[in-house]
């Protein structure tokens, strides 16, 4: 058997064509121009190309996007200082603070600094909360790109087994809640899990989310399970891979994300996604 492939950059251009023509429709009706705020601090290489790459897609959906940029050794005070302008402007829906930050910068109090109502990551303490509460203001981009994935392809969740390998607050805790509100029976691993390939084994959903280059074989998988592989690495030869061994585990799914072109696109598509709602939040329009 092999696996059915889940077309990331596909689904994106769909769903970011129908983003295109709301933003129309609320120019149109409300005079108001969706805005998104990217902010890069330093330069890493890696970083450089996540914000280009937002950016362009901003543009290109018909989106205005700001982009401020400041040397790796800028006092955070000058970042805080923008945000909190940015924050004020009622021009702009969403601000993003691209991590990981210098290690002079306290992550945290920058996130925090973002007033909920424009934190389109979903990271601000406030909106992780209500996400648990199952009230989400804004869910985070990478979570919410892999939950449209499973329901553009119709993927059973209803009393599923989902097993996540990986707990951070950007993919795997927010995961394993939006899995469990479909009803999903979660299980999350990390680490210090003992026998992690017994939990993978069971898994009808699959979500690999550590940053380790292929450390799921497709030994580790249950025949006909849906993989979901987050992790982007990349190999001593220049070539991106993912956490998951795409030429073991497509043998054995029965739905598999590649990487590049699996997750990454709609985790982009679901950051415009969040940016539309809060502008037509704050344009008074239902969502």
């Amino acid at each position: 058997m092999t696996a059915t492939l889940i077309d990331g950059n596909a689904l994106s251009t769909s769903v970011r064509a129908h983003l295109a023509e709301k933003v129309v429709a609320l120019k149109a009706t409300r005079g108001v121009t969706p805005c998104l705020a990217v902010i890069l601090v330093g330069e890493d290489p890696a970083s450089a190309v996540y914000v280009r790459n937002k950016v362009a897609a901003c543009e290109k959906a018909g989106f205005r996007s700001i982009r401020e940029s400041y040397a790796p050794d800028v006092d955070p005070l000058v970042v805080l200082g923008k945000i909190a302008e940015l924050n004020a402007d009622p021009d702009v829906h969403g601000i993003l603070v691209q991590l990981p930050l210098p290690k002079h910068f306290d992550a945290e109090a920058v996130l925090e600094a973002i007033v909920p109502e424009k934190d389109v990551d979903g990271f601000h303490a406030e909106n992780v909360g209500a996400l648990m509460q199952g009230t989400p203001r804004f869910v985070p981009c990478t979570p919410a790109g892999v939950m449209e994935m499973l329901k553009a392809h119709k993927v059973p969740l209803k009393g599923a087994e989902a097993v996540i390998v990986g707990r951070s607050n950007i993919v795997g805790k927010p995961m394993a809640m939006l899995l469990l509100a479909e009803s999903c029976t979660v299980t999350v691993c990390h680490s210090q899990t003992k026998d992690l390939a017994a939990h993978t084994r069971r898994a009808d959903i699959l979500v690999a989310a550590v940053g380790r280059a292929k450390m799921i074989t497709g030994g580790m998988i249950k025949p006909g399970a849906t993989v979901i592989d987050v992790g982007i690495n990349r190999l001593p030869d220049g070539k991106l891979c993912g956490d998951v061994d795409f030429a073991s585990a497509k043998e054995v799914a029965g739905l598999i994300t590649p990487v590049p072109g699996g997750v990454g696109p709609m985790t982009i598509t679901m950051l415009l996604a969040n940016t539309l709602v809060s502008a037509e939040r704050a344009a008074g329009v239902a969502v």
